[in-house]
């Protein structure tokens, strides 16, 4: 094995090219004669620099940990390149926070698949929230089992009690929707409209991912350029064609770090700026980075030191909010890839983050707390705690007035920056709410303020957010809802499941008027802006874009 000064001064230079350090880049150039080495036309991939020192530090971490005879020397503090090492060992940390930190269980056991927050970023436990939610669904589909195997052995002590369970689920096959709002007790619709499935000419099938889709996003200005994060290391730019007559373009692949292990490949999050012009990804090890729509790299954000779970530009497009597994949120100058500022307020990793405006933000933790933060601020704005267990989703309401978030206690709950409780508290899920989203609203709309949430109970629920009641239970999946997404005009609300369903309902009245079957679990939707189209993240590696009609 041999290291020579002009491959490590290559790797350098091609550092400060991807990192966006030009005039750097050029003097180093100069001065080291890379442009007459041998290796000016080597095939080297983004990031190598980065890549070679992580698996040091993997080493460094094996040399330190190990003992003579073997066995491990337990510490929890990360391994830095600069400054010494000194080991700690924490006490050992509460059972359902070892879900999300414990880096020592199996990989195989899905309820233990998120790796250890304070865990060096070359760690071979995954940490995202694909894995979080393969955890819940494991534990519910555990319950599904156990309540089924109860009601069969009920049902069959007498042949009646059979016929009556059949009638029952004859009736939850139906497009039966509850309507609480008028008398708080579930009403049979007099006019149930007709459910349409989505033929397959209606959906274009996108393959070239090798791994489980699991995160997608439509540009905002171009309705036909879809973006998508997959598993297999990369994210994918995909022109979307007019009709179904014409070809399919190769997308632009984005390739990021070579995978240190074959479990820890995740593009993990994304997010387009307003403009449509650059997106921006998180990726398991800890790293963001900018690309243009052609799919060049155009800054490396390094600092956190474990995975991104959640990643969000402001509208103005000045910087970049990213939230990750090490317990801190990160401002990035999207002008030039620089840190700006770093918070480290939770206890616990951050799961989501999102703006109110072009300064104020708030992120929320599996430590159940929600932090409302100002990017020249050292100390939060606000504080808000009530939920018992990790809130797993924030989102601001459109007009920049309510702040909701979803957990799994079981419940939402909607917020004012005006007081420390919560305005209301939506306690109907009987699971975990994993995901949440704000009906699109005017100013001068006299519409009720709407919110929908998914839950692990099967339900989807929209709620009136002026004063906290239920308007309607949207119940036809089959198993855990991941993902929920409101059309651009908010008339329509599009739902998707690891029942391997995608079902969009009718806002006004609750009814289910489309469908689609998968061929696999569905991680995520996404509407483009003019609303013809839906995306949908497939857990077999492909995507689904279907033309819808509304």
């Amino acid at each position: 094995m041999s290291v020579t000064s002009e491959e490590i001064n290559y790797l350098i230079f091609r550092y400060l090219q991807e990192s966006g350090f030009g005039h750097t880049g050029f003097a180093f150039q100069n001065e080291s004669h890379i442009h007459k080495s041998e290796y000016k036309n080597a095939n080297v991939q983004p990031g190598a620099l980065v890549s070679v020192l992580q698996k040091g530090l993997l080493y460094m971490d094996l040399e330190l940990h190990v003992n003579e005879d073997g066995t491990e020397r337990e510490c929890t503090a990360p391994v830095s390149l600069i400054g010494t090492h000194r080991c700690d060992k924490q006490p050992k940390k509460p059972k359902r926070e070892e879900l999300i930190n414990n880096t020592n269980n199996n990989v195989n056991n899905v309820a233990n698949n998120v790796s250890n927050t304070n865990n060096n970023i070359g760690s071979s436990s995954k940490g995202n929230k694909r894995d979080r939610k393969d955890s819940k669904r494991a534990q519910k589909q555990q319950q599904d089992r156990e309540k089924r195997a109860r009601m069969d052995a009920a049902a069959a002590t007498t042949a009646a009690d059979e016929e009556g369970k059949e009638e029952d689920d004859n009736m939850m096959d139906t497009d039966l929707v509850e309507d609480v709002s008028v008398v708080g007790t579930p009403v049979e619709s007099a006019d149930i409209p007709e459910v349409k499935i989505i033929p397959a000419s209606d959906a274009i099938t996108l393959k070239g991912h090798t791994a489980d889709v699991f995160v997608c996003s439509w540009n905002p200005s171009s309705p036909s350029l879809l973006a998508s994060g997959s598993g297999d290391a990369t994210a994918r730019i995909w022109q979307i064609p007019a009709s179904s007559d014409e070809a399919l373009q190769e997308p632009i692949v984005l390739k990021h770090l070579p995978a240190l292990t074959d479990s820890n490949r995740d593009v993990t999050t994304m997010d387009w700026n307003a403009s449509g012009t650059l997106l921006a990804t998180g990726f398991y090890d800890g790293q963001a980075r900018i690309w243009t729509q052609r799919g060049q790299l155009r800054y490396l954000m390094s600092q956190h030191r474990g995975p991104i779970f959640a990643l969000k530009w402001n509208k103005k497009g000045n910087y970049i909010l990213t939230g990750s597994l090490d317990h801190t949120t990160i401002v990035w100058d999207a002008t030039t890839g620089d840190a700006k500022r770093q918070h480290d307020f939770h206890t616990g990793a951050v799961l989501d983050v999102d703006w109110l405006d072009n300064t104020t933000f708030a992120t929320s933790s599996s430590d159940g707390k929600i932090y409302v933060c100002k990017v020249d601020s050292t100390l939060p704005v606000k504080v808000f705690e009530g939920h018992k267990d990790e809130v797993n989703a924030i989102r601001w309401d459109p007009l920049g007035e309510l702040l909701a978030s979803c957990s799994d206690d079981k419940t939402a709950k909607i917020w004012s920056l005006a007081q420390d409780e919560c305005l209301f508290d939506l306690t109907a899920h009987t699971e975990a709410v994993y995901d949440m989203t704000w009906a699109p609203r005017e100013p001068s709309s006299k519409e009720p303020r709407i919110l929908a949430t998914a839950s692990f109970d099967t339900s989807v629920r929209l709620w009136d957010a002026n004063n906290g009641d239920c308007l309607r239970v949207l119940s036809r999946h089959t198993e855990a809802v991941y993902t929920v997404a409101f059309n651009p005009t908010g008339t329509h609300l599009a739902t998707g499941s690891p029942d391997h369903t995608i079902n969009i309902w009718r806002v006004q009245d609750g009814a289910l008027v489309k469908t689609y079957q998968g061929e696999g679990g569905i991680f995520e939707v996404d509407w483009n802006s003019t609303g013809d189209r839906l995306a949908a993240c497939v857990a077999n590696g492909t995507l689904v874009v279907a033309h819808v009609k509304l």
